[in-house]
């Protein structure tokens, strides 16, 4: 059923740029890769199978409702029976072997059904390699992650142990079926098998260098094991090799102060260099430039002051530029970095630089994380992430300019240096008072301590009241799928012909990028479906106009950018209806807590199977999309206006 879905949006998509760009092609490829031909008799073995599992799993609902310590396990079963069904539906085998590989899972799952059923979970207690499931708040969707488990591990020792997140390298051909038969086998290792230690194996949603939805899933990951396992919180380590590099680049410098050390290998740490874009002629628009920012590891290489940083390249390796960029930006900084290089080695691991980073790995280690150091170093150029160990921003001057924060414990005051900040907290007490920027406030025994910069001078206290950009609520589109969202589509016609084909077009494309790409199950309702508890739990991602779709409806006198039958009007622009549309983030106005969007799933659906460093946003707060130009050139050539909106949340 699934495939031939598959194959009808296949056609719509194509439809859509012959109806609006005759002219012109769509080279819009699929992503995942299509696999090969499912035979009709393994088809119809391992649907039956799986409907088989599927069903039992509903019984063990029903079942373990009184026992909710047992009921909380069952995603332990269903990663099994999502791994089949998601890459038979997909059309996504890409070897004869892997059917193979879904009886072995699917046995899997009936096995540990039946053992829930008899009120066991032996896997708990089970070591070496160990798949285990977890329901992501993004989408309701059960994820994979894998774990290893050390050979000392004895459940309910009381033993809090060191975890290394292992961010794993790209593979389009990874599916859920060959990510789960990987760590489950026998012969699965890690690059490195600390002593007495966990190693998680976070799925990341698939192949995008764990950013944006692959970033939730690791943190998701994490959470869950800690549950489930006791694990060290001052002993948990950030690393990864090839695209698994760069997600060590991008943990270790936008979250330095959770990781006892971060250990890139490879990867990429900016987009401009990893991609030669200075050989290109064609430039990407300011605005897709600009947002490069919320990812560029290079751009917060001052954060690795707040843990252990040990890189390793290659000799030979194209991918010692991330960490020979990073040596750079850390230069200016007036910081060194720990780089093990490996001779004459290209793009693996040299076996005496390994052992050398294991041992300056093991060794940080032993010392640890300080939630509470004497001294921290902060940047950052957006509020998505704005906390560093004791101290929280929760205010900008302006998103996408370098703001820092440098801070200081001494005794029982705290010294404060910022540039670009407009409010922050600290976690920790400040009796003797706080000096901020030169200014001496009072401080408290008690926590957390708010301030903010009015008429440019600060006091005690939080932001002021009203609609303004804060930590997960300033921007960018894609940022509304960082959290729990739901696609909500209209059940009324549109204002214009054009815009009715393209919105149950667009509908299509963005709910099965987010299944193919990001290996989910978006929730999906229509306009007519969305409860209270939706609007106060969930980001609303609405397709339509304010004509075909109720909710939009509701709310369109309260956004900043007016639609009519006639026009589309951004301040002082306007754009005909009959040709344009606009697609922005905004929050709810229904409640101001969550975004709503209008008219864009994630924003790099369309280059999402090409370099990972391109997965970024591609569009900022607003834009307004030509329905005339075929998706597959959209980017370049269809987006005829995109800007940012201030910190109030208007046009600038």
């Amino acid at each position: 059923m699934k495939t031939r879905f598959r194959v009808a949006l296949a056609f719509l998509f194509s439809a859509s740029a012959s109806l609006c760009a005759p002219a012109q092609t769509n080279k819009l490829l699929w992503y995942p890769p299509k696999g090969i031909e499912i035979p009709l008799p393994v088809r119809f073995e391992l649907n039956n199978d799986t409907h088989k599992l599927a069903g039992e799993i509903e019984d063990l609902r029903g079942a373990l409702k009184d026992k909710p310590e047992l009921l909380a396990l069952l995603p332990d079963v269903q990663i099994f029976h999502n791994a089949v069904r998601y890459v038979i539906d997909d059309g996504i085998f890409y070897k004869s072997n892997e059917f193979a590989s879904a009886r072995a899972l699917l046995a899997a799952g009936h096995e540990r059904a039946a053992e829930l059923r008899d009120g066991e979970a032996p896997w708990l207690s089970a070591t070496g390699n160990v798949v285990r499931g977890f329901v992501s708040r993004l989408d309701g969707s059960v994820q994979p992650y894998g774990l290893v488990v050390p050979a000392e591990f004895q459940r309910g020792d009381g033993v809090k142990r060191r975890l290394d997140i292992w961010f794993h390298g790209r593979g389009d051909t990874q599916s859920e079926v060959n990510f789960l038969m990987g760590r489950m086998s026998e012969k699965a290792k890690s690059e490195f098998m600390p002593t007495n230690a966990f190693v998680l194996h976070p799925y990341g949603r698939f192949m995008n260098a764990f950013h944006g939805p692959g970033e939730v899933d690791a943190f998701e990951a994490l959470a869950h094991a800690k549950s489930q396992y006791a694990i060290d919180d001052a002993r948990v380590a950030a690393r990864g090799f090839s695209m698994g590099g760069a997600a060590a680049w991008h943990f270790g410098a936008h979250h330095a102060g959770e990781f006892f050390a971060v250990n890139p290998g490879a990867g990429f740490a900016d987009v401009y260099r990893f991609m030669n874009m200075a050989a290109m002629s064609n430039q990407p628009p300011w605005y897709e430039q600009k947002l490069w920012l919320l990812y560029d590891a290079t751009n917060y290489a001052a954060n690795f002051f707040n843990t252990r940083l040990v890189a390793y390249s290659g000799e030979i390796d194209k991918q010692k530029l991330a960490a020979d960029c990073m040596e750079a930006a850390l230069a200016q900084e007036g910081m060194k970095m720990t780089h093990i290089i490996g001779p004459k080695t290209a793009h693996k691991y040299e076996p005496e630089a390994r052992a050398e980073v294991a041992r300056l790995v093991d060794a940080a280690a032993e010392k640890g994380t300080d939630p509470n150091p004497a001294k921290i170093r902060f940047v950052l150029f957006s509020l998505r992430y704005n906390k560093m160990k004791w101290l929280t921003v929760d205010a900008l001057e302006k998103q996408w300019e370098r703001s820092t924060v440098n801070a200081e414990r001494r005794g029982d005051t705290v010294k404060v240096t910022t540039k670009g900040i407009a409010a922050f907290t600290l976690a920790i007490p400040a009796k003797g008072g706080v000096v901020i920027d030169g200014a001496t406030l009072e401080g408290s025994d008690d926590t957390p301590i708010p301030f903010v910069k009015q008429n440019g001078k600060w006091v005690r206290g939080g932001p002021a009241a009203g609609l303004a950009k804060r930590h997960g609520l300033q921007g960018p589109i894609d940022d509304a799928f960082m959290d729990p969202f739901v696609f909500v589509l209209p059940t009324g016609t549109a204002m214009n012909e054009t815009t009715d084909f393209w919105v149950k077009d667009e509908s299509a494309y963005a709910i099965a990028q987010w299944r193919w790409q990001h290996r989910g199950a978006p929730r999906v309702k229509q306009d007519s479906e969305i409860s209270d508890d939706d609007i106060a739990s969930m980001n609303l991602v609405l397709f339509g106009d304010p004509k075909s779709n109720k909710l939009l409806a509701r709310i369109a006198d309260k956004l900043p950018i007016n639609w009519n039958e006639k026009e589309i009007v951004v301040g002082k622009k306007t754009w005909p209806a009959d040709r344009f549309v606009p697609a922005f983030i905004f929050p709810n106005p229904l409640n101001p807590k969550h975004y709503v969007v209008i008219n864009s799933g994630f924003t790099y659906a369309v280059v999402g199977g090409g370099s990972n460093s391109g997965q970024t946003p591609k569009l900022p707060d607003w834009a307004v999309i030509s329905m005339h130009i075929p998706r597959a050139d959209r980017l370049q050539k269809g987006v005829a206006d995109a800007n940012f909106f201030d910190e109030q949340w208007r046009i600038p």
